[in-house]
Formats: structure tokens, C-alpha cells, sequence
């Protein structure tokens, strides 16, 4: 069950990421995966500097939505080389 949240919530990421970081974007579905990678790599990026958002729902999709924003610019700075 919690990997359904964690895709639901990287989900709800992804879109949002899309929202916020303008553009041509990936569409609804490419923004929703990378939503999901992005959750990983803010899940990743917060424990590595011991940042802590808090526990339930608004701190995993906060981790979600920075981890996804900051994936979102990663990727589109290497497809624009």
C-alpha cells in the first residue's frame, strides 16, 4: 500500500512541477514520471543534507515536488545541450 502512495504522491508532484517550471513541458504523463524520479531524488537529496520536512501526506509530497522541480530543470538543461 505505501508504494501506491508513493506513486499517487509523485504523481501529484510531477503535475505540479509541471505547473511550476513552464515551458514545453513532457505532457501530463512524461510530468507525472518524472514526478515519480523526482520523488526519489528529493526522497534522496533531503536525507543526504539532513533536511527533514516532517512525516504524512504535506511533508512527502513537499519532498516530492522540490525533488521533481529540481529533476525537471536537471533534465531539461541536458536536453537543451
Amino acid at each position: 500500500m505505501s508504494l501506491l502512495w508513493f506513486l499517487i504522491i509523485g504523481m501529484i508532484a510531477g503535475w505540479l512541477a509541471g505547473l511550476i517550471m513552464r515551458g514545453k513541458g513532457f505532457g501530463l504523463l512524461g510530468n507525472m514520471i518524472v514526478g515519480v524520479l523526482g520523488a526519489m531524488v528529493g526522497g534522496y537529496m533531503f536525507s543526504f543534507l539532513n533536511i527533514t520536512t516532517g512525516h504524512g501526506l504535506i511533508g512527502s509530497l513537499f519532498t516530492a515536488l522540490i525533488g521533481a522541480v529540481v529533476f525537471l530543470f536537471l533534465v531539461r538543461l541536458i536536453k537543451n545541450l
